[in-house]
């Protein structure tokens, strides 16, 4: 059962996360709390995942973030965002954020994204990708460096690199390659430190802007 802690200041965003997910019959959503209640919950409950607000009127969504990311064993977190949103985008990722959520996201996909987070895959929803790209390329992410960092790989770290740059999971990922999860494991972990990542979504860009993925890939990310 992934557990889930969904974490806005509008209680019928809360209560909506709350209904499409317990749908699923292997996610659970704990608790759906605004922000104020958010790090006391998150150390009393351990969620698997947290989807969190990132513009609150009674705290700070990156303060949330940096706090809970701080802990000994942290959930995986996402970010949930509107377009109105996207200048705290770039903060998040750069303090941990494994994803990025739009509000309105299709109830749908929400589960599945949830399961690919819990993975260790990638989210990151579309209509925000530029301002991620446009953010990092602003903080020193040229093509140049990109292509730089990608040159450390071996052969086999670059198809990992370019299969984590689509989003898949690790056991997506080990699928596709015929490898262990343990292995992929591995993989991701020395691709991480190579491309000087801290975390998935990081490195999903230094693939897109290394110019590793595919068009159609591209466009995805894009």
């Amino acid at each position: 059962m992934i557990r889930v802690l969904v974490v806005d200041d509008e209680a019928l965003v809360r209560t909506g996360f709350t209904h499409i997910l317990n749908v699923s019959p292997d996610i659970r959503a704990v608790a759906a709390v605004p922000g104020g209640q958010a790090v006391q919950t998150v150390r009393e409950l351990r969620p698997d995942v947290v989807l969190l607000d990132i513009r609150m009127p009674d705290v700070d969504g990156l303060s949330i973030l940096a706090e809970v990311r701080r802990m000994p064993e942290p959930p995986v977190v996402a970010i949930l965002t509107t377009f109105d949103t996207d200048e705290y985008v770039v903060a998040a990722l750069r303090s941990g954020a494994a994803g990025f959520l739009l509000k309105d996201t299709d109830p749908e996909q929400l589960p599945h994204l949830v399961r690919t987070l819990i993975e260790g895959g990638t989210v990151l929803s579309s209509q925000v990708t530029r301002t991620v790209v446009n953010g990092f390329l602003s903080g020193g992410l040229r093509e140049t460096r990109a292509v730089n960092l990608v040159a450390r790989l071996t052969e086999r770290e670059r198809a990992v690199l370019a299969l984590l740059a689509e989003g898949l999971s690790n056991t997506e990922i080990g699928d596709r390659l015929h490898l262990s999860t343990g292995t992929v494991k591995g993989h991701v972990s020395c691709v991480l430190e190579k491309v000087q990542a801290d975390n998935r979504v990081q490195a999903a860009l230094v693939a897109e802007r290394a110019g590793l993925l595919k068009p159609s890939e591209e466009t995805a990310l894009r």
